[in-house]
């Protein structure tokens, strides 16, 4: 395109939704020599358009500087580019979904006729109808290209606009595009996936024992659970959640697979329905266990804290605290003033049973795969580990060809 762009000796007249760098760069070199008013640009000149790669705001840049006005027309997606009368309509490509097509097949655009030519830059914006007429040398050919009417009506790209879109993209620069490409070809197979249970083993909590309490003394009465940290829940019991970690393990070991330490479990994306439907089981479950551990679990928790009292309720009688006594307005604690005590100590520390139940959730996070991920050395070799039964082999040359990026000049 550029080297068809650069044997212009009138006029040239581009639309698209954007252009890019090689193709701008001939049309500020042959604007030097026609004259800025003999160019004709119109783009969607918009950063979305940029970012699925139909062109670079580098490119505007270009043609700005060499004093060549840019139309914006919203929603532009055709492209025509005309060049002395000579004209092709093409088919642009974004290069963030594919590759610039190359090689024979890469059948992308069609040859316009005069006729064609002439009409369309008529049609397209007064700017381009102006220079179609100023081309014409035949009397009855310029009288019909007035009376088209211009369908287009496109808006001159001013230095605020410029400086909006520049600013956006600098500040959030697009993505690579063959990168981009490269992660798209995984993604339509793969997914990271992590689940968890949080706030379930209840039976796991430990409170740690506040120390004006620890000072009193150990005892041989609660072994096992009474040290510097209490066991808040007997072992065993409705509580336990063991029963829904080990269904949950299994979901994990059923639907997913590990890449290796470190590195995650995928799910396979025609897998994923299937996973879903069998969380959403699950969920139910939890659910249900829940309210089975509400019923019950204040009375466990009133239990356990009785059992702490009753263990140390002796000793603070017997060898009062000094934070005790200093609250006292007699020399000795009743059994009454110990305990109220014993309960404001355990107080900061005991938890409610209604923030433990609540605490109780099921996470389940999706993940897209990165290029970070897909560009280390043992990627491939891990997945086909983890799923050795399925052919890899096409994905990863898709993977590799989609990264090739273009040679320079040749991007349109």
């Amino acid at each position: 395109m550029a080297r068809f762009i650069s044997r212009a000796r009138e006029a040239v007249c581009y639309v698209g939704p954007g252009i890019h760098v090689e193709p701008a760069r001939a049309i500020a070199q042959v604007a030097r020599d026609l004259g800025p008013e003999m160019i004709s640009v119109s783009l969607d000149f918009d950063e979305r358009v940029m970012r699925m790669g139909f062109g670079s705001v580098e490119a505007a840049s270009l043609l700005r500087t060499a004093g060549i006005v840019i139309q914006h027309v919203p929603g532009l997606r055709s492209a025509l580019v005309i060049v002395d009368g000579e004209g092709f309509v093409f088919t642009p490509t974004p290069l963030y979904l594919e590759a610039e097509p190359r090689g024979q097949q890469a059948f992308n655009a069609l040859r316009l006729s005069h006729e064609q030519v002439s009409e369309g830059m008529a049609r397209l914006s007064p700017a381009a109808k102006a220079i179609a007429v100023a081309r014409s040398d035949d009397p009855q050919e310029k009288s019909r290209l007035v009376s088209i009417p211009v369908e287009m009506s496109p808006s001159e790209v001013g230095d605020l606009q410029f400086q909006e879109v520049e600013r956006s993209l600098d500040e959030a620069p697009a993505a690579r595009f063959d990168l981009a490409r490269q992660v798209r070809v995984f993604e339509p197979y793969l997914q990271y996936v992590e689940l968890s249970l949080s706030g379930v083993a209840i039976h796991r909590h430990r409170l740690t024992i506040p120390p004006e309490i620890q000072r009193l003394g150990g005892s041989k009465d609660l072994e096992g659970r009474l040290r510097t940290t209490f066991e808040l829940i007997e072992k065993g019991g409705k509580v336990s959640s063991k029963q829904l970690e080990d269904e949950l393990n299994e979901i994990r070991s059923n639907f997913t697979r590990s890449l290796g330490k470190d590195r995650g479990r995928v799910v396979l994306r025609r897998v994923k329905p299937h996973l879903e439907a069998r969380l959403e089981v699950f969920r139910k479950k939890l659910d249900a266990h829940r309210e089975t551990v509400r019923t019950g679990l204040q009375q466990h928790l009133d239990k356990s804290r009785e059992e702490i009292i009753g263990h140390y309720l002796p000793r603070t009688v017997g060898n009062p605290p000094e934070a005790l006594l200093g609250q006292l307005i007699t020399s000795r604690p009743s059994e009454e003033d110990a305990k109220d005590w014993l309960e404001s100590c355990l107080d900061r520390v005991f938890p409610k049973a209604e923030a433990l139940i609540q605490a109780m959730r099921l996470d389940i996070i999706f993940k897209d795969v990165t290029f970070e991920t897909l560009s280390r050395q043992d990627f491939l070799e891990a997945v086909k580990t983890a799923y050795p039964n399925l052919n890899w082999d096409k994905p990863y040359s898709e993977f590799k060809a989609a990264g090739e990026s273009a040679p320079e000049g040749d991007v349109n």
